[in-house]
């Protein structure tokens, strides 16, 4: 049998932990041996195979799973309460100036100020919602 199946079979081998407990130090060998497979088709020997395999191998674990960990522990970025609200559309439900109003916002009637004093929203019109400040929303 050539020495590339074995390497397939070798990157097999190690796709099964992966599965099993979800550590993906494992792909990264398989990856490893996936290369030294290509290497073994191209016709390269075995001491060019497992050199390339540990090569690949290592280079995946000391350049990839840094970043990989930094991705896993970071998490999703989900925006809560005021910080939700930054950025989102809402509509002028009374007339909004420098000196107050009211807006929809998420379904609810929100104090709201505009951000530039001289800047007046007619009801109906869209702003968005710049920055909380207190119970107020800051609008543009």
């Amino acid at each position: 049998m050539d020495s590339w199946i074995w390497w397939l079979l070798a990157a097999a081998g190690l796709g099964i932990p992966l599965v099993l407990t979800a550590v993906p130090e494992f792909a990264m060998f398989a990856v490893g041996a996936l290369v030294a497979a290509g290497v073994a088709a191209l016709g390269g020997g075995v001491v060019l195979e497992t050199l390339t395999f540990v090569a690949v191998s290592a280079a995946m674990v000391v350049f990839v799973r840094p970043i990989a960990r930094r991705q896993l522990e970071k998490g999703p970025q989900v925006k809560m309460g005021i910080e939700a609200l930054q950025g989102a559309t809402a509509v002028v439900a009374e007339t909004v100036d420098g000196e107050g109003g009211r807006i929809k916002l998420n379904g609810e009637i929100w104090s709201a100020r505009a951000l530039h004093p001289g800047q007046v929203y007619e009801p109906g019109q869209q702003v968005d919602v710049v920055e909380i400040q207190g119970a107020t929303a800051l609008v543009v």
